[in-house]
């Protein structure tokens, strides 16, 4: 009972920070009932062949995010696995030059970086559970001093949002191979070019648990409420 009060806490004060007085009065109502609706798992890779008491059992296999190794905006090497062990992760794309949907999709996480930094009214807080990660597309361009301008510019907390930057070829091959937001093919060389409006929600096991447009405001409203509901995920399979 103490644990459901706590969660409840958590969502309420995600929703006042969102202004989603709905999003509270549902997932409370969930949680009452003991009924949460988890995020799905994205990209199957393969089936798993178990026998257990004696029956054949399968179970799809979901793709792992592989680690990341870059820069921050503080001038630290940082690795998504080891630094950031245990963490949920929000990915994003951009560039500190974009004119056109990069300035409102920044602005958009920084309302999510909002909704779930430390409050000192509650007893816990989110703030340390979830990590946001936007890496730029144009690394030669937006280096360190760059990125902790940009970075302040949309107020981040520089603990909790990281602005990557680092070799092209490695973000280009983990937009696409790792966390798929791009379809068509390149070779992260100086023609290729990334542009996408996408977030991606990786669990802490670096299972992909969804995607989302980070232009929508509704789109934003559903990742922030996956994100409490991954925070609850092993307490509800228990």
């Amino acid at each position: 009972m103490t644990n459901k009060k706590t969660n409840n806490k958590y969502i309420i004060g995600l929703a006042v920070a969102l202004g989603l007085p709905l999003f509270c009065y549902f997932i409370a109502k969930a949680l009452s009932k003991d009924k949460i609706h988890l995020p799905n798992y994205y990209i199957a890779e393969g089936v798993k062949k178990d026998t257990i008491n004696g029956k054949i059992q399968y179970d799809t296999v979901y793709h792992t995010v592989s680690d990341l190794q870059l820069t921050n905006q503080l001038g630290d090497k940082i690795s998504t696995d080891s630094s950031l062990n245990g963490k949920i992760l929000v990915f994003n794309f951009f560039f500190v030059n974009c004119p056109t949907i990069c300035p409102r999709l920044t602005s958009n996480i920084g309302m999510l970086q909002n909704a779930f930094k430390k409050n000192p009214k509650l007893e816990h807080s989110l703030d340390t559970s979830v990590q946001f990660i936007s890496i730029t597309v144009n690394p030669s361009h937006d280096t360190v001093p760059v990125l902790r301008t940009y970075a302040d510019r949309y107020h981040a907390n520089h603990d909790h949002w990281w602005f990557l930057t680092g070799d092209k070829k490695t973000i280009y091959d983990f937009a696409r191979k790792e966390l798929a937001v791009i379809a068509y093919p390149g070779d992260g060389g100086a023609d290729d070019f990334i542009h996408t409006e996408k977030l991606v929600l990786v669990d802490k096991n670096r299972k992909i648990r969804g995607y989302y447009s980070g232009l929508d405001s509704l789109a934003i409203r559903k990742c922030a409420d996956d994100i409490v509901l991954l925070t609850m995920e092993k307490e509800h399979r228990k």
